[in-house]
């Protein structure tokens, strides 16, 4: 089981004194809460690609480079590269370069975008959303194989008997699809042998264990070996030393950066009781003490097969105090717990998909 975190490097107004950080100095906070979680021991950390103002990141590869420089062991992803509105090659290019300055701890989670502000940045049509994709999915998966390209899309111009360079340190640079929760892009993961990261971020997390059956069926049918393949979860969530003190700092930036995406997409308000429900054990906000996150973490695993945890903190703009506090306590005690359970598992020989 992996541990870590995703961020949007988030610059939201702070909800007590309106005070907006800048994106220079958000970005600086997010190296050092990679470092810090590269020293704790937590596995992964992941940094979100947007192009609006509340988000400081539009380039994640060039911020992960900055942490792959002092860190040792963490792996470093996207949390997501928007495909549809890159171009597949420099994606690639990128993202080796860091897998060099890391020595082989790059990764890429593939995304068509829940943010469409890059559509119309780069000059791509939204009506062309899902072809984007997966023209450039495939260019990218090539790329990822071959180092010599000879490629014709429809998107983008075809390539000649051309090489891309550098090439990974890693004998397969990893590419994951990132999904929201359709099947079609489950099951398309799973036909293509390819890690697979779930948005579990509303509802109950229970609704996706179906979706994670249907990716295993459809590895299986491809005949993919499924003990080589990865489920991971991006969920909101913060950890402080009582769930008191956690709740009272999570829940007022959070209501915050919820209502100005529910304003910009139509959902409802976001209330203190949708809070409230999510923390519950069924929901899907991993809120409060050690003891309630870990508890969360390892039901999840049980019941819906996820194999990577990935907590996304913040949701709006906190103290950087704040934020990395509640990354010692995930790496320090939170994560024992669930590996010290997921290792009682396997002694046992209790199934763990």
């Amino acid at each position: 089981m992996e541990i870590g975190l995703t961020t949007f490097v988030e610059t939201t107004p702070d909800v007590n004194n309106g005070k907006v950080i800048s994106h220079a100095e958000r970005i600086r906070e997010v190296v050092e809460e990679i470092v810090l979680a590269d020293e704790i021991g937590l596995d992964v950390f992941g940094v979100g690609e947007h192009h609006r103002k509340d988000y400081a990141c539009s380039a994640p590869a060039v911020l992960l480079a900055a942490a792959a420089s002092r860190t040792k062991r963490i792996r470093l992803t996207s949390a997501v590269s928007v495909l549809s509105s890159d171009d597949p090659v420099r994606v690639f290019q990128e993202f080796s370069t860091v897998d060099a300055i890391s020595n082989g701890r790059a990764e890429i989670m593939a995304g068509r975008g829940s943010f469409i502000e890059s559509f119309p940045l780069f000059g791509f049509n939204l009506q062309d959303y899902d072809e984007l994709f997966e023209e450039k999915l495939d260019l990218l998966l090539k790329i990822r194989d071959e180092e010599i390209i000879n490629w014709t899309g429809k998107y983008r111009p075809s390539i000649p008997n051309r090489g891309v360079y550098p090439r990974p340190v890693q004998n397969q640079l990893p590419v994951w699809i990132a999904s929201g929760g359709t099947p079609q892009s489950v099951a398309r993961a799973g036909a293509l042998g390819l890690p697979l990261a779930l948005a579990i971020i509303g509802g109950s997390p229970l609704q996706f264990a179906p979706l994670v059956k249907l990716y295993y069926d459809a590895a299986r049918k491809a005949g993919h070996d499924t003990s080589k393949l990865t489920v991971a979860s991006h969920s909101h969530g913060f950890v402080a030393d009582s769930t008191e003190i956690a709740v009272e700092k999570f829940f007022p930036p959070t209501q915050y950066a919820m209502n100005v995406l529910g304003r910009e997409r139509g959902w409802g308000p976001y209330t203190r009781e949708t809070f409230d429900y999510a923390r519950s054990l069924q929901g899907a906000l991993y809120v409060g003490d050690v003891k309630t996150v870990a508890e969360k973490i390892i039901f999840l695993r049980k019941n819906v097969g996820i194999t990577r945890f990935m907590l996304h903190c913040p949701v709006g703009s906190m103290p950087h105090e704040d934020v990395m506090r509640a990354i010692e306590l995930l790496g320090k005690e939170v994560a024992p717990i669930v590996r010290q359970e997921i290792a009682r598992w396997e002694a046992a020989g209790e199934p763990q998909e």
